[in-house]
């Protein structure tokens, strides 16, 4: 792994604005924390971490790991985010497919959390799996009598009985791990601030790693993000003044470890509008559109104005298709 990985991984977990992830499609674990919130950091070579008292992430940086920064579309703006990708045949995990006992769980990063059980819920994802922590016996022999079980199969109670419990989630790939001590939502409800996950059995069943939308290189595999401040968006999503820092020091990291591909698209783009010139198609496939289109909001929220501005925003962002759901859906209550 390079110093400069090192550096990152320091860096942004010592960031509260910084959020994180861990799993794949269909099922996640987000991991944040407000910035006066009690943390115990660990920032070294071998490992970063943070855990507060809703949560936590553990990682372990693996001498292959190659940090990818990119951008994506939203509604009404954009995102970004650094896939911590490991080659495909380094990433895979134990990909089980049915209830499994694990044992207690001895890699927790809190003592008190050492002796309790470890169920893998058999999600059979390639990069990840995703397991509860008992540490109620009385569930833990319960849940024994339907090991060997999918959670899905008809007439399997063990699904209710976690979901009655509310047990630690612990979601794991070779990275590292996330885990989850706030309640898991009802169906109907939203999930809490802060760490939580989403398991969603529909968009599991694709047996993608990563959103369509998300343009991760060829034969690499995200098995972490973590999401740098936003420019235009607070922590919880919601709108504020636009902040130049965050926006070049993601620009930054983009030209370190994103697509050179993607940052030439947006500087032409720029060019053209500052120029003047009227709209003109600057790339043909569907990464390439994302960027342009990225590249004119960009332009519109750090208050740039003018007749080109808004003649290449009608044109080409306006009327476009919207590509963010597919990786939107992953952020579903669950």
């Amino acid at each position: 792994m390079t110093a400069a990985a090192i550096d990152l991984l320091q860096r942004e977990i010592s960031n509260p604005d910084t959020q994180w992830s861990l799993g794949t499609f269909g099922a996640i674990a987000e991991f944040s924390r407000a910035p006066d919130e009690p943390v115990r950091l660990v920032q070294s070579a071998k490992a970063v971490s943070a855990v507060t008292t809703r949560g936590g992430i553990a990682l372990k940086p693996d001498p292959a790991i190659r940090p990818f920064a990119s951008e994506g579309i939203t509604k009404t703006g954009w995102n970004q985010r650094i896939a911590l990708c490991l080659p495909r045949d380094d990433c895979a995990m134990n990909q089980r497919v049915a209830l499994t006992e694990i044992g207690p769980d001895r890699q927790a990063p809190r003592e008190e959390d050492r002796e309790d059980i470890l169920f893998d819920l058999g999600l059979g994802a390639l990069q990840a799996d995703f397991c509860v922590r008992i540490g109620d016996h009385g569930l833990a022999a319960r849940l024994r009598e339907h090991t060997g079980r999918s959670l899905f199969e008809p007439g399997n109670p063990a699904m209710a009985m976690i979901l009655a419990a509310n047990p630690h989630r612990v979601f794991v790939s070779r990275l590292g791990r996330i885990e989850v001590y706030q309640p898991i939502p009802p169906p109907s409800g939203k999930s809490p601030e802060g760490p939580h996950t989403h398991v969603l059995p529909r968009l599991l069943q694709s047996r993608r790693t990563h959103p369509a939308t998300e343009p991760v290189p060829q034969g690499w595999i995200p098995c972490a993000h973590l999401y740098p401040p936003h420019p235009a968006r607070n922590g919880l999503g919601g709108a504020r003044p636009f902040d130049a820092t965050h926006h070049n020091a993601f620009q930054r990291m983009m030209a370190a470890c994103g697509d050179p591909a993607a940052l030439a698209t947006k500087r032409r783009v720029v060019d053209a509008v500052l120029a003047g010139e009227p709209p003109t198609a600057m790339a043909g496939d569907r990464h390439g559109r994302i960027s342009v289109r990225i590249a004119l909001r960009q332009m519109r929220s750090q208050g740039h104005a003018s007749a080109a501005l808004t003649a290449w925003l009608v044109s080409l962002d306006s009327a476009a298709p919207d590509e963010a759901d597919d990786e939107a859906a992953l952020h579903q209550e669950g």
